[in-house]
């Protein structure tokens, strides 16, 4: 029988008088990562987010687990090979929120065709026993098989290769399950707001604020672990007042369209755009996602907007490969992310040629931060870190774990597409069907999502407001901001039953998430 995960089961774990021997701030890939390899190693375990897990850049990439084609054109050679291996390893450990993709480059010279060829057969060779497919030539025909909406004119033909795709918020909801279920608590909607002492001035504790209501508590910890991606020069100035920033943001922005402008499964990859960059357009739950820009930008936010410049961009890029291209009208929602880069010395340093790789900072109060990195190599990341908590908090050296640890819902079976993503939890989900056929009831027409995932989330995935079900544990906000917003009184009438709150609440939340879709709407 499965456990219900529940805030207030969580919150007393909390409220026990023990000394956590990791206290993770940050919800994200990197904290979530780090919760479940620490937890799994037998440590005592407190993991707090802000907002919800995966509402800032952990929810927002181009949704390819991958080892960086661009990284090594760039001769990044350690770093793709790292990434490859771990995209291995997310396909063993995780297959219902990972598969493998086919990408189609067209080319429209016969340099570049070689050229391309003979770089992705190293990509292929490089992943070694993980390796997914064999990269090969098509010519001119293949590529307008394969990609019937591909300008042909001037076509040279077309490389094939393949990488992974995945469902980034699903994947954070499923490590979030992981961890408790290793014995960590893992806390949404909790915020870090100091930092206890001893004498020698190192961290030995953390005052945290409950954002619900407002409730503080006094954590005391063997080491505290700065997890939060953008944010982490924010934690480090609560640390140390005088700490100068160590991260630049980069924000990457998406447009998702119709299925019909790529009208098959594989994914088109634009090697170089106008300004140097890789493009990709990438079939995902029945749209087409088409990113992602690269734009250096001085401030940090949790809900940043694609800006003009972007959208523009991507659709100027899109009009000179696919026939017809979308246009402004097209587009069903708009999102960006923002990346964690180090921090350039010389301003006019390209953010595509800040590297890519994680750091791990140890600061004087014995403060540990985890920042950059991707998605992909966020078990080798967790990995380094809780090395380094160990060495530095006087722990027991456990090895890890988590490169044969199964992630919850993790299931060789393979369901029909929409229901693929939920893994083992699909049986318990359909007898909650079963149980009260009402929960049948599509939330909103043209979509497959139902109430008893609505109800599924409230019990399991501690959600906790409208937007962390229709933004990241289905992800309809991302596909059609327009039918996010429809689903919205629905779902929020299903979780106020749910969670015990009242009809003021229902419509509150309603009010809030129409003011957060828009921003997901041109």
């Amino acid at each position: 029988m499965l456990t219900e995960i529940n805030r207030s089961d969580q919150l007393n774990k909390l409220r026990e008088s023990i000394i956590w021997d990791m206290v993770v701030i940050g919800g994200g890939a990197t904290g979530l990562g780090t919760a479940v390899d620490a937890a799994s190693r037998g440590f005592k375990v407190l993991l707090i987010e802000k907002y919800d897990f995966a509402k800032g850049t952990s929810s927002k990439s181009t949704k390819l687990v991958h080892g960086g084609v661009r990284y090594l054109a760039n001769g990044d050679i350690k770093l793709v090979i790292g990434a490859l291996r771990e995209r291995g390893l997310i396909f063993k450990n995780a297959p219902h929120v990972s598969s493998v993709q086919s990408f189609i480059i067209p080319v429209y010279t016969l340099f570049d065709k070689i050229k391309y060829l003979v770089g992705l057969k190293m990509y292929d060779w490089l992943a070694g026993s993980l390796r997914i497919g064999n990269s090969q030539s098509l010519s001119k025909a293949e590529v307008i098989e394969k990609l019937p909406h591909i300008n042909p004119k001037g076509l040279k033909g077309g490389i094939l290769y393949y990488d992974g795709q995945f469902d980034d918020a699903r994947l954070a909801v499923n490590l979030g399950q992981t961890a408790v279920e290793h014995g960590a608590t893992v806390l949404n909607y909790m915020e870090a707001i100091g930092f206890h002492k001893n004498e020698a001035g190192k961290v030995n504790g953390i005052s945290i604020r409950d954002t619900e209501t407002q409730e503080t508590y006094e954590i005391k910890a063997k080491t505290v672990i700065n997890a939060t991606g953008v944010f982490v020069d924010d934690i480090l100035k609560l640390d140390s007042p005088t700490h100068k920033n160590l991260v630049r943001p980069s924000q990457g922005s998406h447009i998702v369209i119709d299925q019909k402008f790529l009208d098959g499964i594989d994914a088109l990859m634009i090697p170089e755009t106008s300004d140097g960059r890789v493009l990709f357009g990438v079939p995902w739950h029945g749209k087409v996602l088409l990113g992602t820009t690269d734009i250096p930008i001085n401030e940090h936010m949790i809900e940043p907007r694609p800006m003009e410049d972007e959208i523009e961009f991507i659709l100027k890029t899109a009009d000179s490969y696919l026939n017809p291209a979308p246009k402004r009208e097209d587009i069903l929602a708009i999102y960006a992310g923002l990346r964690p880069l180090a921090a350039p010395k010389d301003n006019d340093e390209s953010t595509k040629e800040i590297s890519r790789d994680h750091k791990l900072i140890h600061s004087e109060s014995d403060l540990i931060t985890i920042t950059g990195g991707k998605w992909t190599t966020y078990r080798k990341m967790a990995e380094d870190t809780v090395n380094m908590a160990i060495r530095i908090g006087g722990l027991k050296d456990v090895p890890c774990k988590t490169k044969t640890l199964a992630i919850h819902g993790s299931t060789p079976d393979v369901y029909h597409a929409h229901w693929n993503l939920y893994g083992k939890d699909y049986q318990a989900i359909q007898q909650l069907i079963q149980e009260d056929e009402s929960l049948r009831e599509l939330l909103v027409e043209g979509y497959e999502y139902n109430a008893a995932e609505v109800v599924w989330a409230c019990r399991y995935e501690m959600v906790r407001k409208v937007e962390d079900f229709l933004a990241r544990r289905c992800r309809i906000l991302l596909l059609d901001a327009k039918a996010s917003m429809a689903a919205a009184p629905k779902v929020a009438q299903i979780m106020a039953k749910e969670l015990g709150k009242s009809d003021e609440w229902a419509q509150n939340e309603v009010n809030q998430y129409i003011e957060l879709a828009k921003r997901y709407t041109l």
